[in-house]
């Protein structure tokens, strides 16, 4: 099972690498703006906590990020220790190109979109078991 997981996960990265490369992004990059795309406006803590990344892990992510003018980190008025990450414009816009990307990798599969969607329940199932 840990082997094909494995498997699993690198040929998906291999599928998104392309279609990220046009977006100039990575895949953990993706996976960060996914999560500021559903949630607008996140703390580091909380964008860690939802993503399972360590502060060490996320912030080069959000460095480059912010680098690229998707993110801003700002430091909360009332809580100077708190760095809040914000979208923005481009990376709000950024939002409809990875849309069409999806959506094209959707019509491009073979997959069977009802497979998926019960691998994803399967998954996220094994994910909560295995964090007990």
């Amino acid at each position: 099972l840990c082997f094909a997981l494995y498997n699993a996960s690198r040929a998906m990265t291999k599928v998104y690498q392309p279609h990220l490369k046009k977006l100039g992004l990575t895949y953990p990059q993706y996976i960060v703006m996914l999560s500021l795309w559903q949630h607008k406006t996140s703390s580091v803590k909380e964008l860690g906590n939802r993503l399972n990344l360590d502060s060490g892990t996320l912030t080069p992510l959000l460095k480059r990020l912010e680098a690229a003018q998707l993110v801003n980190r700002t430091r909360r008025e009332d809580d100077e220790r708190v760095v809040m990450i914000s979208l923005t414009k481009q990376g709000v816009s950024l939002e409809q190109d990875a849309l069409a990307m999806r959506q094209e990798m959707l019509c491009n599969s073979t997959a069977d979109m009802e497979q998926m969607l019960a691998l994803k329940e399967q998954l996220q199932q094994l994910t909560n078991q295995l964090s007990q």
